[in-house]
């Protein structure tokens, strides 16, 4: 069996939880090596997971090691050059979302990556949610889906929005719920959007109504002025309808009767966050097109439209005050 040579530039907290795991759970997989400022966390991430070399300057290790893919996990703002260098090495690519500060850093980093022939993937792992993508299957039996609600709330009282200012709520974490819309409404054309600043110096309020092609619509509800973490879906046809809380269980109604309910765990098969909400799925699909040579879901190029639909969410709601 081939394995595929896989290189990490980061071991935070989110690598450790979500992406190591995935990854070591893979026959067909070596972590090769690992990058990191902190040598500390290059000790833990060679420890716990197995992985031989470690490297603190990432062009060193994407010289020296005969790596498949490349994984960069680092906070947005310092990811671009990272990425660049890798595709410009005609390296396969997996990074986390936000894909960029900007669209037009992902559009520039999507371009490099078709010059170079690379792979690229973007970690929307909600689209890989085992009980989100049975809730699509059950509602896409009775028909196509007119109607998505995507629900996003969280308590952040801090002074300032993420790594300390750098990147906007939106962009960076209710991009989830945004990307949701996307892949199950698809291109968008209008947007009516309200952003808000509750006792905050930033936005942390999103509230959009959103038309996409074949009559579709799509609703936004995203506030990080609440009392806490919920994050919830709804997915609608003529005849069926789903109500899905990807930490606990969906609901399937089909004509006026609730005909199944359906836990996170039972959705997965495992009782493991890793699986269960997506990351291990999202990693084996990277892997699998890494593979195959051919380009994820949540591709660069795929993830400028999302990052468009985020930029007229805020243009949009600009022009309403």
């Amino acid at each position: 069996m081939h394995k595929v040579r896989v290189g990490f530039v980061g071991a935070g907290v989110h690598a450790v939880a979500v992406h190591y795991p995935s990854l070591t759970k893979m026959r067909d997989v070596e972590i090769a090596a690992v990058c990191d400022l902190r040598e500390e966390r290059i000790r833990l991430v060679k420890a716990r997971f197995g992985v031989k070399k470690g490297y603190t300057d990432y062009r060193r290790m994407l010289k020296e090691e005969n790596l498949d893919a490349v994984y960069v996990i680092t906070p947005p703002h310092q990811l671009y050059d990272i990425v660049a260098d890798a595709l410009e090495m005609g390296l396969n690519v997996f990074i986390e979302k936000p894909p960029g500060i900007t669209r037009f850093q992902i559009e520039s980093l999507a371009s490099i990556a078709e010059r170079n022939n690379c792979i690229t993937m973007v970690g929307f792992n909600r689209r890989f949610i085992p009980l989100l993508r049975m809730a699509r299957e059950a509602v896409l039996e009775e028909g196509e889906i007119n109607t998505c609600v995507a629900e996003f709330h969280k308590y952040y009282p801090e002074k300032l929005a993420y790594y300390r200012g750098a990147v906007d709520i939106l962009t960076c974490d209710a991009i989830h719920a945004v990307d949701v819309l996307r892949w199950i409404c698809g291109k968008h054309k209008r947007v009516l959007s309200v952003v808000k600043r509750f006792e905050r110096p930033y936005e942390n309020a999103f509230y959009a109504l959103i038309e996409f092609e074949k009559d579709r619509v799509g609703v936004l509800l995203a506030n990080w002025a609440s009392g806490g973490r919920v994050h919830r879906f709804e997915l609608h046809t003529m005849g069926a309808s789903a109500y899905v809380d990807p930490d606990d269980r969906a609901l399937i109604y089909k004509h006026g009767s609730l005909e199944a309910v359906v836990t996170t765990q039972e959705a997965a098969g495992s009782d493991d966050r890793v699986v269960y909400y997506g990351f291990y799925h999202e990693n084996r699909h990277f892997i699998d097109c890494v593979k195959e040579g051919r380009q994820p879901e949540t591709s660069f190029r795929e993830a400028v439209n999302t990052m468009k639909l985020i930029e007229d969410i805020y243009r949009e709601a600009t022009q309403l005050r």
